[in-house]
């Protein structure tokens, strides 16, 4: 049987919730986020603050700056989180498979209600108006056999629209967009696309698994898949990592200098294999510490240059460690996260390049053998007792 997935994404819906309590507000560029003259980033934009490239995430003053005349708005995220439930329940009379990715949208899984509800665009038209209706709200959905096209779908109807992927046309749908319509491939991964010459989901899927899966790791598989429209959700790695991290809490609160030690050592190990699995590179290490009484910190440092050896992580944590450590306070949780993550340069200095390579070669060895017996099968001397 087909599948019959559903998108649902409210169209600029901190916005729109905004204009059902003030409907001056139609029309208008709109901001909420808060104070475009203090720190912060963009909630929402409403369309006609998009026109000037004003976008969710962006710094307020930014905004400010390509939208002067916009009205910047604190927001209400109680409005919100009630108007997401009400939302939630009308899609739940359509479906009991319901999935809210988040606050604004959700997929429903729709398969075999065609005798019940008639065929999938009449289902999608109604259920849009009934959205409307009983919350003055505007949606738009994507309709696909897949949960990835289904989202791709939703955000080319944008806004107020419908549009369907018939089952076996995916690929052929997919193939003429920009990689970057994609979820999940954030900026980092679509700049190593373009450095390899990739530029649209039909050369994605014509580099092959293969050879993504040798530039990118792991995460090429997830790659390919959804090049050609094939589910990633159930891979490990089924969108840019944007930082890699391990933690461990002591069973008992330790101020045990050579146990801190060795616990760094082996987090260093796992989040660096993680790493090295992407064919990625860090640029900033972070320390986190937890107290005996709960008292949390963390410390970020960044490298000299991007790395993904143990050694030159680990050197940077235990800096971390030895600077935001007294040596006395008994530590409950420590933990290590990588972040400003890279793919590396495609050209880089052959001096550099041969002595990295030597010690990468060791510890992709090293990560081949963990991969088959498991993480434990081989230890760093320095975390054995």
């Amino acid at each position: 049987m087909t599948h019959l997935i559903f998108h649902v994404d409210m169209d600029a819906f901190f916005v729109s919730v905004e204009e059902l309590f003030n409907p001056d507000l139609k029309g208008k560029a709109v901001v909420v986020g808060g104070d475009p003259d203090q720190r912060g980033v963009v909630s929402a934009a409403s369309y006609e603050a998009r026109k000037f490239g004003v976008h969710s995430a962006m710094p307020l003053v930014t905004a400010k700056r390509l939208c002067p005349h916009a009205i910047f708005l604190h927001g209400h995220r109680q409005r919100y989180a009630d108007y997401s439930r009400r939302v939630n329940q009308i899609l739940l009379e359509f479906s009991p498979i319901v999935e809210m990715a988040s606050i604004d949208e959700a997929y429903l899984d729709l398969t075999g209600t065609e005798r019940l509800y008639g065929n999938a665009m009449s289902l999608a038209h109604r259920l849009r108006a009934t959205i409307q209706q009983r919350t003055g709200l505007s949606a738009s959905i994507g309709v696909s056999s897949s949960r990835l096209v289904s989202k791709v779908a939703s955000d080319l109807a944008k806004p107020k629209g419908i549009l369907r992927v018939l089952p076996g046309k995916e690929a052929v749908f997919l193939s003429p967009l920009p990689v970057s319509k994609i979820p999940g491939i954030g900026k980092v991964t679509e700049k190593r696309l373009r450095e390899l010459g990739i530029t649209t989901v039909s050369g994605l899927a014509s580099a092959g698994r293969r050879f993504l899966t040798e530039a990118f790791g792991q995460w090429g598989e997830a790659l390919y898949r959804k090049s050609i429209g094939l589910e990633t959700a159930h891979f490990e790695w089924h969108e840019e990592p944007r930082s890699i991290s391990h933690e461990h809490t002591f069973e008992v609160d330790t101020a045990d200098a050579e146990i801190l030690e060795r616990t760094l050592v082996e987090l260093v190990q796992r989040v660096a294999h993680r790493l090295r699995d992407h064919k990625m590179f860090a640029h900033t290490v972070t320390l986190k510490l937890r107290d005996w009484r709960f008292n949390t910190i963390t410390r970020a440092s960044s490298l000299a240059e991007e790395t993904q050896l143990d050694q030159e992580i680990l050197a940077k944590a235990r800096s971390l460690l030895h600077d935001n450590w007294d040596g006395r306070q008994r530590i409950r949780l420590v933990g290590v996260a990588l972040t400003g993550l890279t793919f590396g340069p495609l050209q880089p200095d052959l001096f550099e390049k041969a002595r990295r390579e030597r010690m990468t070669r060791v510890y992709e060895a090293v990560d081949k053998v963990r991969d088959k017996f498991g993480f434990d099968s081989v230890i760093a001397a320095r975390t054995v007792e």
